[in-house]
């Protein structure tokens, strides 16, 4: 029996929220919805017709509500980050990918 070994550098909180994700080489955004987020990364889920594989370079935009918006002074929180692991577990149960990525 395989034992796992935890290899995360932060510690994850579990968050589920709207976001989109620019990708450069599709010239558009995906919508998609965080499952959770440290300091160093998110792990999100998108349609499987989203065109990402490990190692592409993306925009994450993490919309704020209104009341926190006023406070921060925008509408949303942009993050650049890198695509390390596409997992396409769930593609065939509900229709998407799980997909985890390395803010810069």
């Amino acid at each position: 029996m395989d034992t796992l070994v935890e290899q995360r550098r932060e510690k994850r909180t579990n968050l589920t929220w709207p976001v989109s994700i620019w990708l450069p080489e599709a010239n558009r955004f995906f919508n998609g919805r965080s499952a959770n987020i440290s300091k160093v990364g998110v792990f999100i889920t998108v349609p499987m017709t989203t065109p990402l594989r490990a190692g592409s370079t993306v925009e994450l935009n993490f919309p704020r509500s209104e009341s926190l918006a006023e406070k921060k002074g925008q509408y949303a929180r942009i993050k650049k980050g890198r695509v390390v692991r596409v997992d396409r577990r769930h593609t065939l149960k509900d229709a998407t990918i799980g997909v985890g990525i390395a803010f810069e």
